[in-house]
């Protein structure tokens, strides 16, 4: 017998239980942080270990002082969290805070202010920050909206990159497009962005990590140097988890908070181009003892933050406190942050800031197994995501080769980008370590333990410009007003003979070639590529290593030096181009039929893997099967960093194969030397690279 069907009940309005200051209310939606529209009302949601009291705050929009107070019963409480629904709100007209009560102890780390107006940590949006550089709301507190999603994803797809073929472009937002040079009608904002998509798909990046785009205040330690206003330019004091910094969009989007960033977001993946979002999780822009109240203090301040035993702030981040990152509640809330950019923006990765911080315990202490670290890890809805740690914090723990993985976690290794640096510029004793760096630094991830672990860069946002890496020995930060006190002083750099700007031929054909050197061996090499954005047409930052505060010429790409570096930027999609073109670069394929290693030295002579302190010049063969699996692939990379010429000689290949060169630094046009080679071996040119590739043909 076939069991008739259950008939659906008519859905029924949610029914309010109560009228609190003159609003019909009825305990929320527990299990649903911050706030969430449902019929005929909204749910809001907040949790607090401490506090003895609640109170909702609603604003008319724009206004300073509530119009409406609501506490919440004692039965609008379960355990620690505090829920009402409120009905007949237009959402389009409120804004929204919270006050608690509860001890107020600082000893203890305990600061409860029933005065105090306090930020959902859970807002989706938040105002008074759309305005890029204007304190729309000075010496006022921070209010939330209630955000309804209006966004279609459609029939979405994402791309699904493998980390071996990822060519990670890192970027900011605003300085992106900001220049008048740009060109695009909707300059620093997420469309000005997507304006730019033309000039992505040309270059051939196929993943772009953006600089902090969470709200934060650009307005925070402003300051005047030198009739020039500098602001929180790089955005790395996050001032709330799940709300997109609104300033980043062309027009106001009131209550529909992040549609342009989701439109930025499907359109680049439907494009094949990921979207990496470089998180700030280890601190807030709430500061010190002498910062800001707005939020996290106000709730459970010794939970959310690392407190000393006399309830100060541990400062492993630099910037004045220490998120509590092992603590239950946190990483709780962590992984609910991450969990909801990926569900509602479908980012396809998340880069770690002073990543080193999330595996320290409440007392600071390091982790061998962080459970945070883990939890992000094995989470099934972060399953496919990339997790890219800066493996490091301003604490002093450096964990570069040894950041708890579980094979999930890769890192920004650091130690490529110093060796190559040097190793590039001339310095002798390096060439084990760049052969190192080249092949996949199994020294520091073991094949057979971390897959997929070393993201390689030369250069990032925190740091000097390839440019400028080539053109200044020394930082020149004076701009920031700190005295050139500020930035690193180990920068690897050279000046090519001039510190700075100079009209000399050979010194500009000197730091061209360099410039190529770079991407050459990055693009060759074996991890995830990362360039900054801008290194492909020489942008400068003038010497400035730590352009954090300026929200000018200093940091926003200059796209007029594309027209006068055209020869780099072609150089760079080529490389682009061949690298995706040849597998074997990215990682090991299928052993090669003529039966050589899938890595061999040929150091300055075919099969010569010998190097000491004096060597500068290395050769490097990736053999495997190319892309079809229908024949051998082999590359040869040769690097000379000497400022003397040298011989490259080259293995005999077996028969029916025959050498070509792909590309050789030291020629004016590096891709049309090809044409003029003819042999197994080559004369390369002072301070040059050369990449070879076997043919079909005879020799």
């Amino acid at each position: 017998m076939v069991p008739k069907p259950i008939p659906l009940l008519p859905a029924k309005p949610l029914a309010a239980t109560n009228n609190i200051s003159g609003f019909r209310v009825r305990p929320g939606l527990f299990l649903l942080n911050g706030a969430n529209v449902v019929p005929g009302g909204v749910s809001f949601t907040i949790h607090s270990i401490n506090a003895t009291y609640c109170e909702l705050c609603l604003f008319r929009r724009t206004q300073q002082e509530p119009f409406a107070i609501l506490p919440f019963p004692d039965n609008f409480r379960i355990g620690n969290t505090f829920s009402m629904i409120v009905f007949d709100l237009d959402i389009y007209e409120i804004e929204y805070a919270y006050r608690m009560d509860g001890p107020n102890d600082p000893d203890r780390g305990l600061l409860f202010d029933k005065t105090k107006y306090l930020l959902d940590p859970y807002a989706r949006a938040v105002t008074g920050q759309s305005i890029w550089g204007v304190n729309q709301t000075p010496g006022c507190s921070y209010h939330a909206r209630v955000v309804e999603d209006i966004f279609d994803w459609g029939d979405f797809h994402d791309p699904h990159l493998p980390f071996r073929d990822m060519i990670i472009y890192e970027t900011h937002v605003r300085g992106f497009t900001q220049h008048p040079s740009s060109g695009v009608k909707h300059p620093g904002t997420f469309e000005g962005l997507l304006e730019k998509l033309p000039y992505l798909l040309e270059l051939g990046v196929n993943t772009v990590e953006l600089m902090p785009i969470f709200e934060f205040d650009e307005m925070a330690d402003e300051r005047i140097v030198d009739g020039r206003q500098l602001l929180n330019y790089w955005g790395y004091n996050t001032v709330c988890f799940f709300a997109p910094n609104t300033s980043y969009t062309a027009t106001p989007e009131f209550n529909h908070e992040g549609t342009q960033l989701k439109h930025l977001i499907r359109t680049l993946n439907e494009h094949g181009i990921e979207v990496i979002l470089d998180v700030v999780v280890n601190h807030t822009a709430e500061g010190n003892e002498q910062g800001p109240f707005f939020s996290f203090k106000g709730l459970d301040n010794n939970i959310y933050y690392m407190l000393t035993p006399d309830g100060k702030y541990y400062n492993f981040s630099g910037v004045g406190n220490t998120l509590n990152c092992n603590h239950p509640v946190v990483r709780q809330f962590i992984l609910d942050c991450l969990r909801y950019w990926v569900v509602e923006y479908r980012v396809d990765g998340f880069r770690f800031d002073l990543a080193s911080i999330l595996g320290r315990d409440t007392d600071g202490a390091p982790l061998s197994e962080p459970p945070l670290l883990e939890s992000l890890a094995f989470d099934p809805i972060l399953g496919r995501v990339k997790l890219i740690a800066e493996a490091w914090d301003a604490g002093g723990l450096y964990q570069v080769g040894s950041f708890p993985s579980w094979n999930r976690w890769a890192e920004w290794n650091g130690k490529y980008r110093d060796d190559l640096r040097c190793f590039l510029k001339g310095d002798g004793g390096l060439a084990w370590a760049a052969v190192q760096r080249i092949t996949g630094s199994a020294d520091l991830y073991p094949p057979s333990q971390r897959q997929n672990a070393s993201v390689n860069f030369l250069t990032c946002h925190d740091g000097f410009t390839l440019y400028d890496l080539y053109s200044y020995d020394v930082k020149h930060n004076e701009a920031n007003g700190w005295g050139n006190t500020d930035g690193a002083n180990d920068n690897n750099s050279w000046n090519c003979g001039v510190e700075g700007d100079t009209t000399d031929p050979e010194v500009l054909a000197l730091r061209d070639r360099l410039m190529k050197n770079a991407f050459a061996v990055l693009l060759c090499s074996r991890g995830t590529p990362m360039f900054l954005a801008g290194d492909e047409f020489a942008n400068t930052q003038f010497g400035n290593n730590n352009a954090y505060c300026q929200d000018n010429e200093i940091s926003w790409l200059d796209w007029s030096r594309l027209e006068n570096h055209q020869d780099l930027f072609h150089f760079v999609s080529q490389m682009i181009a061949f690298r995706k073109a040849h597998p074997i670069i990215r990682g090991e394929t299928a052993p090669a039929r003529c039966g050589w290693p899938s890595v061999s030295l040929h150091n300055g002579a075919a099969w010569n893997a010998k190097m000491d302190e004096q060597t500068r010049q290395i050769g490097v063969l990736f053999t495997g099967r190319n892309q079809d699996d229908t024949a051998d692939d082999l590359i040869l990379l040769a690097v000379n960093s000497h400022w003397e010429a040298h011989w490259q000689g080259l293995p005999e290949l077996p028969s029916g194969l025959r050498w070509s060169l792909v590309l050789h630094t030291a020629c004016p046009d590096p891709f049309a030397a090809g044409p003029l080679f003819s042999g197994n071996g080559l004369q390369m040119g002072p301070r040059s690279v050369a990449v070879f590739h076997a043919v079909s043909g005879r020799s």
